[in-house]
C-alpha cells in the first residue's frame, strides 16, 4: 500500500512540473506552487499582460494519470468531486479549476469548478466534466483569464481572503518579513518575493509562500507595499541597522599604523545625513545586479477592520439595530 501511494505522489509531481512549464512557457503567466498545508489545492496561476502581473489568480488542483482518463465521453473526462474538496473550493477565495495531465500524451486539460459545472451523478455524487477542448494550451489564455477575472471590488476582496491567515499571524504576536530581489538590469522588473514569519525576538523564521513578479518599470519602493495593502511595510529594523552599521564602517572607520581605530564621523550622525526614516531602499546589491529588500508588514487599518469584518461574519460579535418605532 505504502509503494502505491509513493507513486501517486511521484506521478502528481510530474504532472505539477508539466503544468508548471505549460503556464509559465505558453501562457506566459507566473506559476506558484502552493504550500502543503494549502488544502486541496496544489499552485495559484496569476495572469501576465504586457509583460507585467495583474494580480488576476486562479487556484489550481492538479492531478496526473492514466486513470483520470478512462472514464470518458465523446466531449470530455469526468472527474469526481470528493465532498469536502467540493466544499472547499466552492468557497475559496479564488476561482478554482481542475487540471487533469496525461503523461502518455504529455498534455493537460482544465475545468473551472463552479455552480454551474458541477453535476450530480446518477449515485448522489459530485462530478464536472474536463472537456477535450479545454486543452491548457496558449489557446486557452482568453478563457482562462475570463475565469480568473472579476470586477475591481471582488479581485480586492480575493486578495483580502487570501491573506487573512497572515493578518491572524499578525494579531497572534508574530512579526511578518516581505524579502524580494530585484533583478535591477532587468527591464521586465521581475523578482523574486519570499514572505517570513518570524517571532517577536526575530527567531523561528518559516516561510509562508514564495513566488515571481513581473512589474515592469515600476519601482519596488512602491511595488512592495501595492502587494500588501492590508499592512504598512516598513524597513526591518534589525537588517537594516546591520547593514547600514557595516556600510558606515567601510566608509568612516579607519586604521592607523598602530591599530588604532580613527572615526570620520559619528555612527547616527552618518546615518541621520543619509538615510531618511520612512522611505523604502534595499538593503543590498549583489554585483550591481540584484537589489535586496527586507521589509516588515505593520497591520494598518484596513487589515484591523478586515479582521473585525471576519469576526463578525463568523458571528464572534453582535451589532446593535435601531429599533423602529409604531407611528
Amino acid at each position: 500500500m505504502s509503494k502505491q501511494v509513493k507513486d501517486s505522489a511521484k506521478q502528481d509531481r510530474k504532472g505539477i512540473a508539466a503544468v508548471q512549464k505549460v503556464v509559465t512557457t505558453d501562457l506566459d503567466w507566473l506559476f506558484r506552487e502552493q504550500p502543503t498545508d494549502d488544502y486541496g489545492i496544489d499552485a495559484q496561476f496569476e495572469v501576465v499582460e504586457s509583460n507585467a502581473a495583474t494580480g488576476r489568480l486562479l487556484a489550481a488542483q492538479i492531478k496526473s494519470g492514466p486513470s483520470y482518463f478512462r472514464n470518458s465521453r465523446p466531449e470530455g473526462w469526468w472527474f469526481s468531486l470528493d465532498r469536502d474538496d467540493l466544499g472547499y473550493w466552492l468557497e475559496h477565495a479564488l476561482p478554482v479549476i481542475v487540471v487533469i495531465y496525461d503523461p502518455d500524451s504529455e498534455a493537460a486539460y482544465w475545468q473551472a469548478v463552479n455552480d454551474r459545472t458541477v453535476v450530480t451523478g446518477s449515485r448522489g455524487g459530485k462530478k464536472i466534466l474536463i472537456p477535450q477542448s479545454q486543452q491548457l494550451a496558449s489557446m486557452s489564455r482568453p478563457e482562462l483569464a475570463r475565469v480568473a477575472s472579476g470586477k475591481p471590488e471582488e479581485l480586492r476582496l480575493r486578495q483580502l481572503r487570501l491573506a487573512l491567515p497572515w493578518m491572524n499571524l499578525l494579531r497572534s504576536g508574530r512579526r511578518l518579513l516581505i524579502e524580494a530581489q530585484e533583478w535591477v538590469n532587468k527591464s521586465s522588473g521581475r523578482g523574486d518575493i519570499r514572505i517570513i514569519s518570524v517571532d517577536e525576538d526575530n527567531e523561528d523564521a518559516q516561510e509562508l509562500g514564495s513566488w515571481f513578479i513581473m512589474v515592469g518599470l515600476r519601482p519596488y519602493e512602491e511595488v512592495l507595499p501595492s502587494l500588501v495593502p492590508w499592512a504598512d511595510a516598513v524597513l526591518h529594523e534589525e537588517t537594516y541597522d546591520e547593514a547600514d552599521y557595516e556600510a558606515w564602517q567601510d566608509e568612516c572607520v579607519r586604521y592607523d599604523s598602530e591599530g588604532d581605530r580613527l572615526v570620520s564621523e559619528p555612527y547616527e550622525e552618518w546615518r541621520s545625513g543619509r538615510i531618511v526614516d520612512g522611505i523604502l531602499r534595499p538593503f543590498a546589491n549583489g554585483a550591481g545586479e540584484v537589489d535586496f529588500w527586507r521589509l516588515e508588514l505593520v497591520l494598518n487599518d484596513l487589515g484591523k477592520g478586515f479582521l473585525a469584518v471576519e469576526r463578525y461574519l463568523k458571528g464572534d460579535g453582535w451589532i446593535l439595530t435601531p429599533r423602529l418605532e409604531d407611528h
